[in-house]
């Protein structure tokens, strides 16, 4: 029994599968990133590695982003799908091999005797009888119907379960990056805001000296009325942005300490938005589009690709005949103590075979099924991939303008501070309306929030960067097999797992 059962192991391992052959989906991008004034151009054929802690170098956003990937929930939880999708792989490739039940028991059987006796006028008589116990002990092992898998069914759907935990892990890896690149942006978010607290605080203080000064200048006869409550409007307004910006500054604590999972201690957080990027680095000016193919949500839409077209073939090994087979060995005796000895010993071998006859086409409707989804999966996955295309495309043509746009801000801020100077040396010297002031005035504290969120946007724009183009290359570790395997281009694995072991 036992060289049955590992035949029957080495049949169903042995068996092909029905699945269409699979080759590398095209990916439907362009080989390179366009090309023109707002674009950067291709002259590498790879991505250098590179870890978050090569783009975000300020050891506080660093310190940060670590305390966020090991107490954020969110990738607690994408953590416990990824060993719930294992768990399912196990159960699938567990129908592969045979199940082997162990048995035993015992049965006792007995005869009643029984006696009577009675009396008459005569004399009397008396009779008895004896009873006895017999006992019937049995063990054995069991193979309970074991379909043989010569249509492959069986490891196409193994097959698909493992495809389906790839993807689930390459979805935690998306969440992860996704993580990385927030804890990012809040960072950028809190000092931009801290920029903005301290301008209105510059503003309110500066308004409030053009209060006095007009409140003089109307008691001494020589300002008019609307001056001074022109001055009361900038202060007001100034008043009232300072209060909003108290606002912002304490809703970006609450966003980071929602991605760290712990209270974030002001040691920790930029002064300003010129502390929080000036740490930000520079990725690869240059690099190939195929790059993509290593995004964690292009590798997930290719690993349900996979799944899917598994499917197809457990879908065509379904129109095919089913094959069990049922084994039993064991013994069985009167005497406990002669219970496995060789003339005990009893087996048994069944098979059986079952297909459908009819089931109005539903067979072949399955089949077509799977293709269809298939179809849609390679669908999807090429759509992935077009839009991390479009994406590095878009985070690309920004960074081409960014610089351009920063010096115009700093142009424009320095010149609205001179202008707001000399406005104010004029008004004072009776020269100019105090409408001037204000105007200028207004220009100044407008260009000064402008060129805060032009470097807050250069900022994110590398960011959007490091994102876009897929992070952090992975190398992971496969807990299925014991089996190393690289997340490159097309997400090839050093072996096949699936196979079974």
């Amino acid at each position: 029994m036992k060289r049955l059962v590992v035949a029957i192991a080495l049949v169903s391992t042995a068996c092909t599968t029905m699945e269409p052959k699979l080759g590398a989906a095209d990916p439907a991008v362009p080989a390179s990133w366009p090309a023109g004034a707002a674009a950067l151009t291709q002259s590498e054929a790879a991505l250098p590695a590179l870890t978050y802690r090569d783009i975000f170098r300020d050891g506080r956003l660093q310190t940060l982003i670590g305390q966020a990937l090991v107490n954020n929930r969110d990738l607690m939880a994408a953590s416990a799908n990824i060993q719930a999708a294992l768990e399912q792989y196990h159960i699938q490739r567990a129908q592969q091999l045979p199940q082997l039940n162990a048995a035993g028991g015992a049965t006792l059987t007995g005869e009643r005797g029984e006696s009577n006796s009675g009396s008459n006028s005569g004399g009397s008589s008396g009779g008895s009888g004896g009873g006895g116990v017999s006992a019937n002990y049995t063990a054995g092992l069991s193979v309970p119907s074991f379909e043989l898998d010569f249509f492959g069914r069986l490891r196409s759907l193994t097959k698909a379960q493992f495809e389906q935990y790839l993807a689930t892990e390459a979805g935690a890896r998306s969440t992860r990056l996704t993580l990385v690149a927030d804890v990012a942006d809040a960072w950028l978010n809190y000092g931009t805001d801290s920029s903005l607290l301290l301008i209105a605080q510059q503003t309110m203080t500066s308004a409030e000296k053009s209060v006095r000064l007009t409140r003089l200048r109307l008691q001494a006869g020589v300002a008019p009325r609307l001056d001074l409550d022109q001055a009361t409007l900038i202060l007001t307004q100034a008043q009232a942005d300072l209060a909003q910006q108290q606002t912002l500054v304490a809703q970006d604590v609450n966003a980071l300490q929602l991605l760290v999972g712990a209270p974030v201690p002001a040691s920790l957080l930029p002064r300003s938005i010129d502390d929080a990027a000036t740490h930000i680095g520079e990725l690869p000016a240059s690099v190939d589009s195929y790059v993509l193919l290593r995004r964690p949500d292009v590798l997930q839409a290719e690993y349900q690709l996979r799944a899917a077209n598994a499917d197809i073939g457990a879908a065509r090994a379904e129109l095919f005949p089913r094959i069990s087979l049922t084994g039993l060995l064991g013994f069985a005796s009167n005497e406990l103590l002669k219970l496995f000895t060789g003339s005990a010993f009893g087996w048994s071998v069944g098979a059986n075979a079952s297909y459908t006859i009819f089931q109005a086409g539903a067979g072949h409707a399955n089949v077509r099924l799977t293709e269809a989804q298939r179809n849609a999966s390679l669908a999807t996955y090429q759509h992935a991939v077009q839009t991390a295309f479009r994406d590095v495309s878009d985070a690309l043509a920004r960074r081409a303008t960014m610089d351009r746009q920063l010096a115009a801000a700093q142009g424009q801020q320095s010149a609205a501070a001179d202008n707001y100077l000399l406005t104010e040396a004029r008004y004072r010297a009776g020269v100019d309306p105090f409408l001037d002031v204000l105007v200028a005035q207004r220009a100044y504290y407008t260009a000064q929030n402008t060129l805060v969120q032009t470097k807050a946007t250069a900022g994110h724009n590398r960011v959007d960067l490091y994102q876009s183009l897929g992070g952090d290359p992975l190398i992971a570790t496969s807990a299925v097999c014991g089996i190393d395997y690289v997340n490159k281009g097309s997400a090839t694995l050093v072996t096949d797992c699936s196979k079974g072991s």
